[in-house]
């Protein structure tokens, strides 16, 4: 039997993208904001409803850039619980993770948690929406307008979800989101952020093209973040196929909650009230399982099927922050105790439902 790994990226015909990549040959405008890059950021505006959203290369100079634009110095609370990027575009920026623990249900940053962090010090909050479920953001931006903190979320896991019908996009001042390979919605590598205030735009795009306003004039020093045609033209049609990709992973979703719900030392991903998921991962927290989250990491690696401890380490955890203060998971303990227990399954659109069950037989037996 073939590896069946954790994700698979979803692709085009291979015919639909050399028909969408066909103008570039035309026009030999292969990067610098071109016609495909004009496109995508139109299309991604309207499925988002959004006013306003810059794409970059990929979503942590997405990231780092937002930062950079809103000229933020000092401490910015936010979640170990998260991929690498996050805490490493706060340390990136100058600026000083302040971690806040995680609610044991969806995994994301505990609301209650955050004002006891905040000092004179702090400017930001950047939570972080995780395996498709939504922060609490009414809570969040109450705490931020209370504190006059700007709150950028990093969207990277909810591209296509939506709470009481507003789009992830919408909440914060700020979302990044992610179009990496791994992603529901990708552009084989890429990025955007989606904000409200219009003025940020002329900042953005400076930091992410060098500060270059005309041949001649370059007022300000940026660096290269610019996504290219050909990633460009890859989310042009990803984009079309959207709806249909969310759907299929709703039906592998379904089957995994059907074969392993109610299993006791199982604790799955709830569903949230009013959201609309992506269905972007399938979690497992094995708590007082038969067997432990290791063990079955390695059981199913013997059957050629690669599931991933996502997120492990905490990012407080990591061996590059070890003599840095504040970096201490003992301070974060419901993070720290998923983090150790916790497996993302396999969830791709064409994941087979026969592959589905053999994953669940295994993890049963």
């Amino acid at each position: 039997m073939s590896v069946i790994n954790v994700t698979r990226s979803s692709m085009p015909d291979f015919e639909e993208y050399c028909d969408e990549i066909k103008e570039i040959w035309d026009s030999h405008w292969l990067t610098n904001m071109g016609v495909k890059h004009k496109a995508l950021e139109a299309g991604i505006k309207e499925y988002l409803g959004v006013d306003n959203l810059t794409l970059f290369t990929n979503g942590h100079l997405a990231l780092e850039n937002i930062i950079q634009a809103y000229k933020l110095r000092g401490e910015i609370i936010t979640t170990p619980f998260t991929f690498a990027s996050t805490t490493h575009a706060i340390v990136r920026c100058g600026c000083k993770p302040v971690f806040c623990d995680i609610n044991p249900v969806d995994y994301t940053m505990d609301a209650d948690k955050i004002e006891a962090l905040i000092t004179d010090k702090t400017v930001a909050i950047i939570p972080v929406h995780v395996y498709g479920n939504l922060c609490n953001v009414e809570k969040i931006q109450a705490i931020a307008e209370k504190h006059n903190l700007k709150v950028i979320y990093d969207a990277a896991h909810a591209f296509g979800v939506s709470k009481n019908g507003v789009s992830s996009a919408n909440f914060g001042d700020a979302a990044m989101f992610s179009f990496h390979a791994t992603k529901v919605f990708h552009t084989i590598e890429g990025g955007a952020i989606c904000y409200h205030d219009e003025k940020l735009r002329e900042s953005l795009n400076d930091l992410k093209n060098f500060g270059i306003h005309g041949p001649e004039e370059v007022p300000f020093v940026g660096g290269n973040a610019k996504m290219n045609e050909f990633c460009a033209a890859m989310g042009i049609c990803n984009l079309r196929h959207l709806p249909q990709e969310i759907e299929k992973r709703r039906i592998v979703h379904e089957h995994y909650m059907k074969r392993l719900s109610g299993v006791e030392g199982l604790q799955l991903n709830p569903s949230q009230e009013g959201v609309s998921s992506n269905y972007a991962y399938f979690p497992v927290v094995f708590d007082n399982y038969k067997y432990t989250r290791d063990q079955v990491y390695d059981r199913l690696a013997k059957h050629d099927i690669i599931a991933r401890k996502y997120f492990y380490p905490l990012t407080n955890d990591f061996d590059c922050y070890s003599v840095l203060p504040g970096f201490d998971s003992s301070k974060t303990p419901v993070a720290k105790y998923i983090a150790d227990r916790v497996l993302t399954l396999p969830l791709y659109a064409d994941l087979s439902i026969t592959d589905v069950d053999r994953i669940c037989d295994i993890i049963l037996e």
